[in-house]
């Protein structure tokens, strides 16, 4: 697919460098976290589709508010390629965020052959997994979490109830032991919340080396044993890597998509019941935040291979282009408010690098179970505080409520089997 570019300009209609279009946006900003869609919508008035922001203090990258181009972007990995090596090495060592956006010898951060080979091994680990598997995995995880507080008529769900649902979740798919889980969940943990470079990468290198060292002695009927046992062969050093994709991804996405679609129907009168109406699905509540709110909110970072034209904006090389998904999503050519089931929406990117549909389909089943399960046991659930009073985590990357709070009458433990 061709670069997207513009036609030649005339004197009065030259393109001009994305610093010359106004002051950068902080991403990494506590303002931004706190109401990103306000900033996007001044971004729009602003900017247009193209943004200067800062990832990090003096870190610089373009943002991608407007659909179709970033839909263009995506599937031009000739142009746009993934691998962030170049621009890497013009980075202080220890960087908070670069755990999130370092090159590593994964499909995430490589292009052409390489990204071939690792994709392959990906989709072909996630082929056989068996999503009625994933489905009746969830409740004997859930029904303890939920036991735990329901007597308590108080809970904050993210810590005591959707993060170790979905890491427990996540470490039985991969056939990952608890004793290695903890150690992967901790520097999953630090990983998103900006804990330095070396910490993060030393203990997830640790305990992922270790998974991968066990199911090449213990194989088993899981994701890691057949990524092990794939024809790409990958080293064990390769492994590490294609795990820490799993993880971030398979830990981080659900999870906060959990918690949003959970804030999305405990505060909208649509999802209330006792109406004349029957209320929407859970189901339909997650695909509106998908399309309005998509839990990994700013990522599919790719670096210009050199200067280039798109939307009448010089691009400079090897700089970083950020997409905002929840920006795009709500770009007012594309949606007109209807969040419909047809995958128009970038919360699972596009092009060559979009979440396999097969990882997709496991999330889902994953979030749709822990938030009906949930509701099922505390149907009188209601948030703790007002909704304006929630804290959301800071950061560039994600779209993630740092606690949800919420009050039930005290109800006796669920039965087990």
């Amino acid at each position: 697919m061709n670069a997207p570019h513009t036609p030649a300009p005339t004197t009065e209609d030259a393109p001009l460098p994305v610093e010359a279009l106004g002051p950068r946006i902080p991403l990494h900003a506590p303002e931004f976290a706190a109401d990103p869609h306000r900033a996007y919508n001044n971004m729009r008035a602003r900017y247009g589709s193209l943004v200067p922001v800062e990832l990090a203090p003096g870190v610089s990258a373009t943002l991608v508010i407007n659909f179709h181009t970033a839909v263009r972007i995506l599937n031009d990995p000739y142009h746009f390629p993934a691998d962030p090596r170049t621009w890497q090495r013009t980075m202080p060592p220890g960087l908070d965020m670069m755990p999130m956006v370092e090159w590593r010898p994964n499909a995430l951060r490589s292009d052409g052959a390489e990204h071939a080979r690792y994709r392959s091994a990906t989709v072909n680990a996630l082929a056989d997994l068996n999503l009625h598997a994933v489905r009746a995995t969830v409740e004997p995880i859930a029904i303890p979490l939920i036991n735990a507080f329901c007597e308590d008529g108080s809970a904050d769900v993210i810590a005591q109830y959707i993060l170790p649902l979905v890491f427990s979740s996540i470490n039985h798919m991969l056939g990952c032991p608890a004793h290695i889980g903890e150690r992967v969940a901790a520097a999953s943990a630090a990983m998103f919340e900006g804990v330095d470079t070396d910490t993060v990468n030393t203990m997830l290198n640790e305990a992922l080396l270790e998974l991968s060292l066990l199911k090449r002695r213990s194989p088993d009927d899981d994701i890691t044993t057949r990524l092990v046992r794939d024809p790409a062969a990958l080293s064990d050093e390769e492994m590490i890597h294609q795990l820490v994709t799993h993880y971030s991804a398979g830990v981080e996405i659900p999870q906060n998509l959990i918690a949003n679609t959970l804030l999305l129907m405990l505060t909208d009168q649509r999802f209330a019941l006792g109406g004349t109406a029957f209320p929407p699905s859970t189901s339909t509540a997650i695909d509106e935040i998908l399309a309005k709110d998509p839990p990994l909110a700013n990522y599919c970072l790719s670096y210009p291979r050199q200067p280039v034209v798109v939307d009448k904006v010089w691009l400079p090389a090897h700089q970083p282009v950020i997409i905002s998904m929840a920006a795009c999503n709500n770009d007012p050519e594309m949606n007109d408010g209807q969040y419909l089931r047809n995958g128009w929406n970038l919360a699972w990117s596009a092009g060559p690098h979009s979440c396999p549909m097969q990882a997709r389909a496991a999330s889902l089943l994953i979030v749709q179970e822990a938030i009906d399960l949930l509701l099922d046991a505390l149907p009188e659930i209601r948030l703790a505080v007002p909704a304006e009073e929630l804290v959301w985590r800071p950061g560039p990357f994600h779209r993630a409520l740092a606690a949800l709070p919420v009050t039930f009458p005290p109800s006796p433990p669920l039965n087990i089997g």
